[in-house]
């Protein structure tokens, strides 16, 4: 189950987004935004965060205006690694390397062709687990949990 949450930045990019999980089959949680009006990014970033931490969602996919406002608010969210992609190495290095969980976008920032190929990519490429990719992925975990 995908988390979908959005500001009204990253409303009409998340329209775009929807239709096209939709026609791949995909299951998802819409968290809204629900229209246009203005609304804040921490809330959002951190409601859909917390549908993945609680184990109800695996991945999510949150827009704002750039991307990078709604991916500080979800990285706040012990367990969350929210990756801002502007482009196709981005998203698959993201979840190769990083195991990111939350894949964030900019709304005016990439139009909706090329965010459909991201999710896509975002969506169908595992993380490289084993060696120096799962050490530094457990050193962020540590970070969470303050370890460190």
């Amino acid at each position: 189950m995908i988390a979908l949450a959005c500001d009204h930045g990253g409303f009409e990019l998340m329209e775009s987004i929807r239709a096209h999980l939709d026609s791949a089959g995909h299951k998802y949680k819409d968290l809204g935004v629900f229209s246009g009006e203005s609304s804040d990014y921490p809330e959002m970033g951190v409601l859909g965060a917390r549908a993945i931490t609680s184990g109800e969602c695996d991945r999510g996919i949150f827009i704002c205006g750039t991307g990078i406002g709604i991916s500080i608010a979800a990285n706040k969210v012990p367990g969350i690694r929210a990756a801002v992609c502007t482009d196709l190495f981005m998203a698959g290095m993201s979840r190769l390397h990083n195991d990111a969980n939350v894949l964030a976008l900019g709304g005016r920032v990439i139009d909706a062709g090329l965010a459909c190929d991201i999710v896509d990519v975002f969506l169908s490429t595992e993380f490289d687990a084993g060696g120096r990719h799962s050490r530094r992925v457990r050193m962020l975990t540590d970070l969470d949990e303050k370890r460190v």
